[in-house]
């Protein structure tokens, strides 16, 4: 399932790369403008919120450009047609550049979007019924998190020692008998009917109408999370003047205040670094 999510990827990339351009050799922006890649919800309204009330102030000039996947805005960024992207977490860029080769660096990491446990037949994980079908992303590193939630919610263990790319052989125990469907990240909001239950990434939930804080059924704490989201940018280009000014903005008390106001818990704040 892995191996087919990467290739339906690399075959739209193959797609969108012929009709587009670029207008200079910094992201395809136009001067000094900044162009940042981004999944719609959290990232993209939180940079739209920067482009619009802080960017113009601090001397950046910023564009966004919305992805509904997980794998074309680490490949734009490296290819340069991105200067920077804003959608993933650590363990994420770590299995990534590891994969395909690509040298993608960290340089803040402004919110956690927690992770959720979603049904639309029973009301909490411990109500899932002997041999429940439990749908989880498809790709390495968000299968291991849907995973790791499902064991600290205590519906199944891990093996020891089980890490960021654990996957359904690592489960030591299965008291439910759950059978796990893997899927493209982006399908699973719409296998809810046909699933009993499904782990969902916060962007995508929130893109299907679900509120993490409130329909989630099992949802990630931020106590000791790896899985914060960050700004990432192609090695070298850390000090950017405008990727520090962007990086600075996206932990500012404006932007803090705008998350807590706007997401109510379904995405949360952290400290810069």
């Amino acid at each position: 399932m892995r191996k087919s999510v990467v290739a339906v990827a690399a075959l739209a990339l193959g797609l969108t790369a012929c009709g587009s351009g670029t207008d200079s050799g910094k992201g395809g922006g136009k001067d000094d403008t900044l162009v940042v890649g981004a999944t719609a919800v959290p990232a993209g309204e939180v940079l739209t919120y920067v482009k619009d009330h802080l960017a113009a102030k601090a001397g950046l000039k910023l564009e966004i450009k919305e992805f509904t996947d997980y794998v074309l805005p680490n490949t734009a960024l490296q290819e340069g047609e991105l200067d920077a992207n804003l959608y993933q977490n650590q363990p994420y860029l770590d299995d990534f550049n590891k994969s395909k080769g690509t040298d993608l660096v960290s340089v803040v990491k402004p919110y956690l979007p927690p992770m959720g446990v979603y049904s639309h037949k029973v009301r909490s994980v411990g109500r899932l019924p002997d041999g429940a079908t439990v749908a989880v992303p498809g790709d390495t590193t968000n299968e291991g998190r849907a995973l790791k939630l499902l064991a600290a919610g205590g519906v199944i263990e891990l093996k020891a020692g089980a890490g960021a790319d654990a996957s359904p052989v690592d489960v030591s125990a299965n008291p439910r008998h759950l059978k796990f469907k893997e899927l493209e990240a982006a399908q699973l909001p719409r296998s809810l009917d046909d699933v009993d239950a499904a782990v969902i990434n916060n962007n995508y939930a929130q893109d299907a109408g679900l509120s993490p804080a409130r329909n989630a059924i099992l949802l990630e704490s931020a106590k000791d999370n790896p899985y914060a989201n960050l700004l990432a940018v192609r090695r070298g280009s850390e000090d950017d003047p405008r990727v520090k000014k962007l990086a600075e903005l996206l932990v500012s008390p404006e932007v803090r205040a705008f998350i807590q106001d706007k997401y109510h818990g379904s995405v949360l704040p952290v400290s810069a670094g």
